[in-house]
């Protein structure tokens, strides 16, 4: 139950974010300059977790009588090569929250966040064709209402011929690719090492790879010690911290599908702030397509959970 809560959370948290980098950009920030600031809080949050696990488990050891059972408990070094397989996990991190935070300055972020949830059948089709299987009757249904709930929540419904921006639309559409290689890659990369470890070296080279796209100069132009800071901050902790660390805790346990599954609470916690702090209009009609779109997301794990329990009952 604890591994379902923790990607739940991790979830929820993503779901605060849009409505931040929505009041940073009003604040006259760049796209580097919010990122940057998101990965450098993340960056310093992550090492200092791995600070305390390392305190934590020196007293296990000093405390411990069998010094067998003590070293047991105590997380293995990681090899560089582990080092370099969770960086490059965590460089999907980064294009997700740079294609994201970008689609911001041309499309609502109650639309935004629709459009970067397309994950959900993204990663179903990802690993359809890594395993080369054909998508089950279920889901093929479930892409239909997928389809259906995003149409209604995206207004298309309500603003008929009114002219979309395309480019906003399909940064949200390779962000929500980005972030289904994300939940890929964070339940098999060294699943065997302790969840803050490979959360650090996630953000870690997710922090290089940013520093190589934009150069981190707002550490020296004096624009972090102003309202950038309470804004990387907050895109830290709820971005680059907790969702990593939780996702690193629970994905591994409960497995991508489930993860996927559960990533569902990440939409109504950004549509519901995007429209109450943001002051976005969302019609009826569009909260339509949201249930929509938790029904096409939670169906397949249903299915599952009602054919166990026939088969169940049918061995009795």
């Amino acid at each position: 139950m604890k591994y379902l809560v923790s990607v739940l959370m991790g979830a929820m948290s993503y779901g605060v974010l849009s409505t931040i980098v929505v009041l940073a950009y009003g604040e006259g920030y760049q796209l580097g300059e919010v990122v940057g600031s998101q990965l450098l809080t993340g960056f310093i949050l992550s090492w200092l977790l791995v600070l305390y696990t390392k305190l934590k488990e020196k007293r296990k050891l000093h405390g411990s009588a069998s010094v067998s059972t003590a070293t047991s408990k105590i997380s293995p070094k990681l090899t560089w090569k582990q080092r370099l397989l969770l960086m490059l996990a965590g460089a999907p991190t980064v294009v997700t929250g740079l294609l994201y935070y970008q689609s911001l300055r041309y499309i609502p972020a109650s639309f935004a966040i629709i459009l970067l949830f397309q994950f959900t059948w993204i990663s179903v089709l990802i690993q359809a064709v890594s395993k080369r299987q054909r998508p089950s009757k279920v889901m093929l249904w479930t892409l239909l209402v997928l389809l259906g709930g995003t149409l209604l929540a995206a207004g298309v419904m309500e603003q008929g011929s009114a002219p979309f921006n395309f480019l906003g639309i399909l940064l949200g559409l390779l962000s929500a690719v980005s972030y289904s290689l994300f939940i890929i890659f964070s339940g098999k990369a060294v699943p065997t090492v302790h969840p803050a470890y490979r959360s650090a070296w996630m953000v870690t080279g997710g922090l290089i790879l940013l520093c190589i796209l934009f150069p981190p100069y707002f550490l020296f132009n004096g624009l972090l010690w102003g309202p950038l800071l309470v804004f990387g901050l907050l895109l830290g902790f709820f971005g680059a911290f907790i969702p990593p660390v939780l996702f690193a805790i629970g994905v591994p346990h409960i497995g991508e599908d489930m993860a996927g599954v559960l990533g569902a609470a990440e939409l109504p916690v950004a549509v519901l702030l995007s429209s109450f702090v943001l002051h976005e209009q969302v019609s009826e009609l569009q909260w339509l397509g949201v249930g929509l779109i938790l029904l096409g997301v939670i169906a397949p794990e249903l299915h599952k959970v009602m054919r166990l329990g026939i088969r169940r009952l049918g061995t009795r």
